[in-house]
């Protein structure tokens, strides 16, 4: 329907009243199959990905609520962002922990769907994907999971739990639905400094297996569920850098490399001395250097053959934002973008509207984007 379409740019009031239109209007959930769509059309993760092209985080909203979860705000970005020539948006969810012990599953990983916070989440999947955008939603922080993970029966039960409802909930979501099992495992999982090291080879098991259980939970669910594409993460939050050592060969994947649904993610803010808060410009090893390393994980990502989505990249200022409003940024932005595209991969930058912010206002005023990041990182060099 293209009700919202005609109405998000529009009044809080008639943003709502337009939700309202469509719940009413449809008894069906917004770009779902319906029981006639064949399995057959869904396209293997290479396409999609190939498809997703160039996206952006909603950072700092569901994962942890520094951005308000308000939907109508949400989708004043999405439009934004989608004027731009975005394709895709990722929704970091945090769903075991945070927001003041307000949490969307309890103990056990079951989740409240009625919960006030996850009916704004579904209402800016609903809007992202009716406005033609791919949407991946996460396990996002969780971080007592992850620091206290110990390979026993309750934890995989927990997380067994948690896609298995989440899957269940969006069974009938088409293929432009995409599940990111686990955000940047650390702690027990491992991590560079960490008390358990990222190449521990404990550490790089339990991560091999997390990422098993949470698919098997979500292939369990069938229907759309049996071919819906499924991120991979690596260890050390993520680190681009670690897809070598914790995935060296398809017998090291879910299914043995048999599942062509399947996609990894990896997130890359190298070297942190550029990319971190307290980074200087000074520390950019160069373009050449940032795309010859891209390259190098793409290669292996093929070798693998499995796609790759950098799910999150950027550079944060947390005092001297001015170093942000540079050529040298611009570009490191666009040669992030670029590189993946040309690798056949896809992007997604951070956008927490902070520190790594790349829009700016409010959802009453209308929001820009910020020191002119996202148009360059769109342009081709």
């Amino acid at each position: 329907m293209e009700v919202m379409a005609l109405f998000a740019g529009s009044s809080r009031v008639t943003y709502l009243l337009a939700s309202a239109i469509i719940l009413f209007a449809s008894c069906d959930n917004l770009a779902t199959n319906t029981e006639d769509d064949s399995l057959s059309d869904f396209l293997p993760a290479s396409e999609v990905i190939s498809n997703m092209d160039a996206g952006f985080n909603l950072g700092n909203t569901f994962d942890n609520g520094y951005n308000a979860t308000d939907s109508y705000e949400n989708a004043q970005l999405i439009l934004l962002y989608k004027s731009a020539g975005m394709k895709h948006i990722r929704i970091p969810v945090t769903w075991m922990e945070g927001f003041g012990g307000d949490a969307l599953a309890d103990e056990k990983g079951e989740v409240n769907f009625n919960h006030p916070r996850f009916l704004e989440l579904k209402k800016t999947i609903d809007f992202a994907l009716q406005q033609g955008l791919y949407v991946i939603i996460n396990a996002h922080h969780e971080r007592h999971f992850k620091e206290h993970y110990d390979n026993s029966a309750e934890f995989d039960e927990k997380f067994t739990t948690l896609w298995t409802d989440i899957a269940n909930y969006f069974i009938e979501y088409d293929q432009k639905l995409v599940f990111e099992l686990l955000n940047e495992p650390e702690g027990a999982f491992g991590q560079m400094g960490g008390p358990v090291l990222h190449n521990d080879p404990v550490a790089i098991g339990y991560t091999r297996k997390i990422m098993r259980i949470g698919t098997e939970a979500v292939r369990s669910t069938g229907g759309n569920n049996e071919k819906r594409i499924i991120m991979l993460g690596t260890n050390s939050w993520g680190n681009h850098n670690q897809i070598f050592s914790n995935y060296p060969d398809q017998a090291s994947l879910p299914g043995n490399g048999s599942d062509e649904y399947l996609a990894i993610q990896v997130h890359s803010y190298d070297p942190w001395e550029f990319c971190g808060q307290e980074g200087e410009n000074s520390a950019y090893p160069g373009d050449q250097a940032t795309a010859s390393r891209m390259r190098e994980v793409a290669a292996h990502g093929r070798a693998l053959g499995v796609p790759l989505h950098y799910g999150e990249f950027g550079v944060g200022r947390r005092e001297d934002q001015a170093q942000r409003n540079t050529i040298l940024v611009r570009d490191y932005y666009r040669t992030v973008v670029q590189t993946a595209k040309a690798e056949g991969m896809a992007s997604a930058a951070w956008d927490d509207r902070g520190w790594f912010g790349l829009t700016n206002g409010d959802a009453e005023q209308g929001f820009s984007f910020t020191y002119g990041i996202v148009p360059h990182m769109l342009e081709k060099p």
